[in-house]
């Protein structure tokens, strides 16, 4: 992915994808599954990768390939975004940082192949080639072990018990590949390839223009009379969550948004961030706009089947303005969740 221009976002979709597609090597972006974690140093431990509301773990959501042109130290460098999907909570989210340059101890210095490997089976990768051991529910760093076979690793307690219910406690002292017997816990999300299309650049000329009746005019069916009597009274929401509608009416199953930089969209007039709402890096630099996750992906997660489940209407994702490398690990970042705000 390039770098967005200023004002241009460039719009991500969800396809389905072959297994090997969506693996490290091919630096994927990528919506549920495991993490294809971009360096092996330094991941997020259990810790890090906590709910800070609830204590759970969080679910892996979604990785975005987002390289810096001219940056040698960024040359390959991914986000990484995760959820709570545990109820009551379903509310905590972090999100991390990883860069390399393109010379480094993982990854070959030429482009990856179009086209698929000879093997291409489909054993989940539990081990990464720096020797770190990932979790068999959730694909993070798994410094547990099993006390029996200590061949099955996990990130907590709650994943250690989830898998010896639903199949490790047979598996735990059969002889063979614990990896090729790894169950569905129902914790990942559907696995997607995110593709990424620049949108169409008559958009925010449309947009941009100061009569959002004519805006509303010019992209829907409803008669100019009618709108001219509806501004008049709308509030300042409505007029926020039309403008977002009529911006993404073009593409509405677009996932995400992406443009370091820009400006995000928000879907509601409430809890909207000022620029003090945006912590600085631990570098000092300022925090910038980089990417938007939009609504329309939780058609695609099939949540509401664990009851209250994991909703927005925006999320909203801030980087370091100089995508400082602070050592070689994962770097936090920061993110801004705003809710759709019931109007009736």
């Amino acid at each position: 992915m390039a770098s967005g221009s200023v004002g241009l976002a460039e719009l991500g979709f969800v396809e389905a994808a072959p297994a090997w597609r969506l693996r490290s090597e091919q630096f994927p972006s990528k919506v549920g599954g495991r993490p294809a974690w971009l360096g092996a140093a330094g991941l997020p431990g259990p810790a890090g990768l906590a709910c800070a509301l609830c204590g759970r773990p969080l679910a892996f959501l979604l990785q975005l390939y987002a390289p810096l042109p001219g940056r040698a130290d960024a040359f390959h460098r991914s986000l990484f975004l995760f959820c709570c999907r545990t109820p009551p909570c379903c509310a905590g989210l972090r999100v991390f940082r990883n860069q390399l340059p393109r010379r480094n101890d993982f990854y070959a210095y030429e482009p990856p192949s179009e086209d698929p490997p000879l093997e291409t089976g489909e054993s989940v990768c539990l081990q990464l080639e720096s020797g770190a051991h990932l979790c068999r529910v959730c694909g993070c760093l798994g410094p547990k072990t099993c006390s029996r076979c200590h061949k099955a690793h996990y990130c907590s307690k709650e994943h250690q018990t989830l898998d010896w219910r639903l199949g490790h406690k047979q598996a735990c002292t059969q002889e063979g590949d614990l990896d090729s017997t790894v169950p569905d816990h129902s914790f990942l999300f559907p696995e997607f390839e995110i593709v990424i299309e620049t949108e169409d650049e008559i958009m925010p000329e449309v947009v941009g223009k100061d009569d959002e009746s004519e805006i509303i005019g010019s992209m829907g069916e409803t008669p100019e009379e009618e709108l001219d009597s509806m501004a008049k009274h709308e509030s300042r929401e409505d007029r926020i969550f039309q403008k977002f509608k009529t911006k993404i009416s073009s593409e509405p199953e677009q996932i995400l948004r992406y443009g370091r930089g820009i400006a995000p969209i928000w879907i509601s007039g409430e809890n909207i961030p000022q620029e003090k709402d945006i912590p600085d890096c631990p570098c000092g630099a300022k925090r910038i706009f980089e990417f938007q996750v939009m609504p329309h992906l939780l058609n695609h997660l099939k949540a509401d089947r664990l009851g209250r489940s994991v909703d927005w209407g925006v999320l909203a994702v801030f980087t370091c303005a100089e995508s400082c490398g602070l050592g070689t690990g994962y770097t936090e970042e920061f993110v801004w969740k705003q809710d759709v705000t019931d109007t009736a």
